[in-house]
């Protein structure tokens, strides 16, 4: 168990360390920026929300040319300098008191935060390669979590202070995060890749948009990973509006969801260092949150007493399929990209997660509350189709990558 959860080698450790760093940053922002732009600057709520849409609309268009950087240049660069660039761009909400200049702030630093995502998973793919990548990855979300979960303690102490400094507080911790993850970033010694030819035609630049097999799969990806949705939305609307049941039991949900990620996403990401292996845990994925689905619907059902044994057991059931998609996607996005074109695939992988981002919440939102009980049996289809799709559409993708090498 500690060689799973610890990484043994230094360049690992100084990841981790980085997304430790990183994700405490983030989530100390994260939980509080709605609430200080709201309560301490003055934006109304409908200002935040459409600034926030507009500005992940800004971010889901960088992933592929973030991906593209990386080919040519290498990821390490583009990352430090995304990581310093959200270290300034944090600063300025401390002067953001007009609108425009709030949103404007918003919109790039979306776009720097989304971009680090193809950029951080190029990365990691150049630093191990294909036979270890995957389980640093494992070891990485479960570091994440454990920033996350601190960030977020660290910002109830700022919440509870509730002015405007104490949010100046907030934006300064953050922007320092960012900055000391640029300078951890530069410290790693990236392996010389070959990089994409600068003369290269434009048509063969977007060969991972035109992938139809490969888009087949990001799509798949991306629906399972509606498990985001209902852990953020979901599942605490389902508890306080339909069940009525206190908020704190989201709380415990959370809680569980946090713990069991960290002691077993290693674990049970065995198996997804080849497509078909992680074709399978996709699969897997999707029959466990199909299970899951089934689960919180009979929480409608059950007697008083019963209900919030059976949220947890429901909500422990989905993070089983949550650990199985998120070694599935990483297995699929390092394996199925052909050779010279990881930062590109993986650019264009990231546009199922951001499409996921998008209607994830109105989706699930919708048929959670304004559908019911039978709204979770959708999502249970959903999820049960689209998980026994996965093999034949990676086996696809996987026959159509050896075309492409064959022919090139």
């Amino acid at each position: 168990m500690y060689e799973d959860l610890v990484p043994q080698s230094s360049t690992a450790r100084r990841l981790a360390f980085l997304t430790l760093i990183q994700s405490t940053g983030t989530g100390l922002f994260l939980t509080s920026s709605a609430i200080f732009f709201t309560k301490a600057i003055g934006f109304s709520p409908q200002s935040v929300a459409l600034v926030l849409s507009v500005a992940g609309f800004f971010g889901f268009l960088s992933t592929v040319p973030a991906g593209r950087l990386a080919d040519r240049f290498g990821a390490r660069l583009p990352l430090a300098g995304s990581y310093a660039a959200l270290s300034l761009l944090f600063t300025l909400y401390c002067f953001a008191h007009g609108f425009a200049v709030f949103a404007v702030v918003a919109c790039l630093i979306a776009v720097g935060e989304t971009a680090g995502s193809p950029l951080r998973a190029a990365l990691t793919f150049s630093l191990f390669g294909r036979e270890t990548a995957t389980k640093v990855r494992a070891q990485m979300r479960g570091v994440f979590n454990l920033g996350s979960m601190a960030g977020a303690a660290l910002a109830g102490v700022a919440l509870a202070e509730g002015s405007r400094e104490a949010f100046y507080s907030v934006v300064a911790v953050n922007a320092c995060a960012q900055l000391i993850c640029a300078l951890v970033t530069l410290g790693l010694r990236e392996p010389v890749q070959p990089r994409r030819a600068r003369g290269e035609s434009a048509a063969n630049g977007r060969a991972a948009l035109r992938d139809y097999r490969f888009i087949a799969v990001t799509v798949a990806n991306g629906l399972l990973e509606l498990h985001n949705a209902m852990l953020n939305v979901g599942i605490p609307l389902w508890i306080t509006i339909q069940l009525r049941e206190s908020g704190s039991l989201n709380s415990v949900v959370v809680i569980f969801n946090t713990v069991l990620v960290l002691l077993l996403q290693v674990r049970l990401s065995r198996g997804a260092e080849s497509a078909g292996g992680a074709a399978l845990l996709l699969r897997r994925s999707g029959i466990v949150l199909l299970i899951s689905c089934a689960i919180f619907a009979a929480t409608a059902i059950v007697p008083k007493m019963w209900v919030a044994p059976v949220v947890v057991l429901a909500a422990v059931v989905m993070v089983f399929g949550e650990i199985y998609q998120a070694a599935g996607s990483w297995g699929v996005s390092f394996e199925l990209p052909p050779s010279g074109r990881q930062g590109e695939y993986q650019g264009v992988f990231a546009l199922g997660r951001g499409l996921q981002q998008f209607i994830g919440p109105v989706l699930v939102t919708a048929l959670v509350i304004n559908v019911g009980a039978f709204g979770w049996i959708i999502l249970s289809v959903i999820f049960g189709t689209v998980g026994m799709l996965c093999i034949p559409l990676v086996r696809a993708a996987e026959n159509g990558d050896k075309m492409i090498s064959t022919a090139a």
